[in-house]
């Protein structure tokens, strides 16, 4: 028998299965037990985060036989079929090979017929922003005063594209990211009912790498499974998981702190040197800023982090070495690297050249902040000596960019940042700038 992933195997079967949407799960329940079920629904959110799982709930819970029910029971024939997208009363479309009027057409003209054994007959249309401007049109009166057998539910990622004249005719539900601790849960619970151990490691960085997707953490964890290993280790995951342990991140960050650009470049070069890509690498790297920022505006208050809770100490000590602003001007720093390193036939060089900039990220602080004194203040009780005026072409006048002996002015107190390139364009994003204002020392 063809072997099933576990995405397909652990969908949610029932409103109190879905994982992270809670409150759309109970407004639901209500709506079925008070009979306001609306005729068209438009479910919005990321993917895998439960929009065509609730469309097909919702599906069983109208249509089955002992329904309509907040609470089906997923085992008669109709519930099965559903589950399965076998059902002949509830029509699964592919928004994307179906955007044109023609097929918009049909479907009108299939709605009129009453379902064949069901109570309703319910369209199911997937990813629902690729129909197109005419199609939607087409749709709009059938979708305002449908049959009273037809129900419509919309599931999209880009609800931006969704026509206003659409949203109007339906109930929206957005579907938020789940939460990282819902998911570890999740793949706990899975991992039980599989035989299988896991170091909380590795299940704590499968929730993290799944960005508030199931779908994706439950694809990562069938990968790792797929070794036939009746154990998962960090040893395991750092082989097939996309992201190196959190403590290269941290050594990284500390020789930064320590304004050591060749320990920098080091950890950098160890990290790619075992065989991570450039963009996981930037990923990887504004994760652990992001949590550097968020611990350093938070203070106290961690709930906010994504990183391990061993890791959260070191976090929280890097943190407050330095001001949020500082953290998150890094971030624009990792980012215009990610973005350029793209689309560059040297990333490398680019890579290197940011963590030399990550190094004098403590040298860094607001223009607006006052710079230190370059010249000794005069006296309060020595009256300032008045200015006198020197013409241009008179050989006492002393050029603004120049000392009095003639030699060059030295601008280095206020070296501006933006004569880095990888940063020029990300510090566009900032109405505070950050310079160097650091005092050169005196010879």
């Amino acid at each position: 028998m063809a072997y099933t992933v576990l995405a397909r195997r652990y969908r949610s079967r029932n409103f109190d299965e879905l994982v992270g949407q809670e409150a759309i799960a109970t407004t639901l329940k209500n709506a079925i037990t008070s009979g306001r079920v609306a005729h068209a629904y438009l479910f919005t959110g990321t993917r895998g985060v439960g929009k065509t799982s609730t469309a097909r709930i919702l599906a069983k819970a109208l249509n089955c036989e002992k329904g309509p029910t907040p609470d089906p029971d997923s085992t008669c024939s109709i519930c099965q079929d559903i589950a399965r997208g076998e059902d002949v009363d509830v029509i699964e479309i592919d928004g994307a090979s179906n955007t044109g009027v023609d097929d918009i057409r049909q479907l009108r003209s299939n709605a009129i017929y009453r379902p064949a054994r069901a109570r309703f007959k319910i369209y199911i249309i997937d990813e629902v922003h690729m129909i197109s401007t005419s199609a939607f049109n087409a749709l709009l009166k059938t979708l305002e005063e449908p049959p009273e057998h037809v129900k419509f539910i919309f599931a999209t990622t880009e609800p931006n594209k969704v026509p206003i004249t659409i949203q109007s005719r339906c109930q929206r539900f957005d579907f938020k990211p789940i939460p990282k601790t819902k998911i570890a849960e999740q793949i706990n619970m899975i991992l039980k009912d599989e035989k299988i151990e896991a170091d909380p490691a590795v299940v704590d960085r499968i929730a993290r790498l799944a960005n508030g997707s199931m779908r994706d953490a439950l694809s990562l964890l069938d990968q790792l499974l797929s070794m036939g290993k009746k154990k998962l280790t960090p040893e395991l995951a750092d082989q097939f998981l996309p992201v190196p342990p959190v403590e290269q991140y941290a050594q990284l960050i500390q020789s930064a702190l320590d304004r050591d650009p060749a320990g920098v470049l080091r950890q950098a070069d160890a990290i790619l040197g075992a065989g991570t890509s450039p963009g996981d690498f930037c990923s990887a790297l504004l994760e652990y800023l992001r949590d550097l920022m968020v611990a350093a505006a938070c203070e106290a208050d961690t709930d906010l982090l994504y990183a391990p809770q061993n890791a959260i100490p070191k976090i929280t000590e890097q943190a407050k070495q330095l001001k949020p602003l500082n953290w998150a001007y890094a971030i624009t720093i990792i980012e215009e690297l990610a973005r350029a390193a793209k689309f560059s036939e040297q990333p490398r060089t680019l890579i290197d050249a940011a963590m030399v900039t990550l190094a004098a990220l403590g040298d860094l602080v607001g223009i607006d902040q006052p710079a230190p004194p370059t010249a000794t203040p005069t006296p309060a009780n020595e009256p300032a000596k008045k200015k006198s005026f020197t013409p241009l072409n008179s050989p006492g006048h002393t050029p603004a960019n120049t000392e009095p002996n003639g030699a060059p002015k030295d601008f280095s107190p206020y070296r501006t940042a933006l004569a880095e390139p990888i940063v020029r364009k990300a510090l566009d994003l900032f109405e505070g700038r950050l310079v160097d204002v650091k005092p050169v020392p005196k010879k």
